[in-house]
């Protein structure tokens, strides 16, 4: 379902270099080049080459700006778990192309065990949320529990991976 983000190349032909790289700009996307090449002690060209090669391989997927929810009117975050009565190749197609057109879904993980799905919904209060799940369970039949668990706090989040 989400080939795009696997990488293309084994992580074990990433060098400590690449990996110094990544560190960096997991932090902070805007730093210049020449401030990545001078911290890990390259000039300018071969860390632009070791970039472009780590997107080209699709190590390096997007650069984007982390936005505070609260600020922008989303205070509200919900882990949504979903068990379904149906695992047939056609029913998990639909849910995906479901799941994937609605905006408040910000992940959606398939599960192994008693849980099938873990989404996290982001809306800007609660009626918007009894919105999106009658949208949600109008749209995808077969669906035996949905369970909703609202966050009280974010104790730790981060899109930084531990390289």
């Amino acid at each position: 379902m989400n080939d795009e983000i696997a990488p293309k190349r084994p992580s074990a032909e990433l060098d400590h270099i690449d990996r110094a790289i990544l560190r960096m700009i997991q932090r902070d996307a805007t730093l210049s080049l020449a401030e990545i090449a001078q911290e890990i002690g390259l000039t300018p060209t071969p860390c632009w080459k070791r970039i472009r090669r780590m997107e080209q391989a699709g190590v390096i997927t997007a650069r984007v700006a982390l936005v505070a929810p609260a600020l922008v009117g989303l205070d509200v975050s919900v882990f949504v778990a979903i068990e379904t009565g149906d695992h047939s190749e056609g029913w998990i197609e639909r849910f995906a192309q479901v799941v994937a057109k609605r905006p408040e879904v910000l992940a959606c993980w398939r599960l192994g065990g008693d849980v099938d799905y873990l989404l996290h919904v982001m809306v800007p209060d609660m009626a918007a949320f009894d919105s999106f799940y009658r949208r949600l369970t109008a749209e995808v039949p077969s669906l035996r529990k949905v369970t909703s668990r609202f966050a009280m706090e974010r104790v730790k989040e981060t899109t930084a991976l531990p390289i």
